[in-house]
């Protein structure tokens, strides 16, 4: 039979498209080993999105944190004035600064008087006192 010509045209053109499908074939297995591996990976990094999106819904939400409580302040007017004219001055005074801006005469009386509210202040939080003798609004 392989002394017909036409029939060895035909022999030889199947042998070219085979080896032309056998290359092809090679090709795309290629591309799906390729394929497989990168879907691999993608499949990889779902699974630890899943597994980060599961922890942090886990996770216990945080108790609200309550506001300190602002500490009372007497109702007697002298600590009203006394916190008045620290707000006014704007930095930290003296108790006899205090009588000053008071207009109280500087006498013992008062600058003791006005010393011992604002240590009575500063027992409640309310003012402080950074160091000795000197008084001022905590800084917030």
């Amino acid at each position: 039979m392989s002394d017909i010509p036409q029939l060895s045209d035909v022999l030889a053109y199947l042998e070219a498209r085979e080896g032309e499908l056998g290359l092809q074939a090679g090709q795309l297995r290629s591309s799906i080993e390729d394929l497989a591996a990168r879907l691999g990976e993608l499949d990889a990094e779902i699974d630890n999105v899943r597994i980060t999106r599961k922890t942090l819904l886990a996770i216990p939400r945080p108790e609200p944190v309550e506001p300190t409580p602002r500490p009372d302040v007497p109702d007697h007017p002298a600590y009203q004035q006394i916190l008045a004219a620290l707000s006014d001055a704007g930095r930290p005074l003296r108790a006899r600064d205090l009588c000053e801006a008071l207009d109280l005469p500087i006498l013992p009386k008062n600058t003791e008087g006005i010393r011992s509210k604002l240590k009575r202040l500063v027992t409640r939080g309310i003012l402080a006192e950074p160091e000795p003798g000197l008084f001022t609004q905590p800084r917030t």
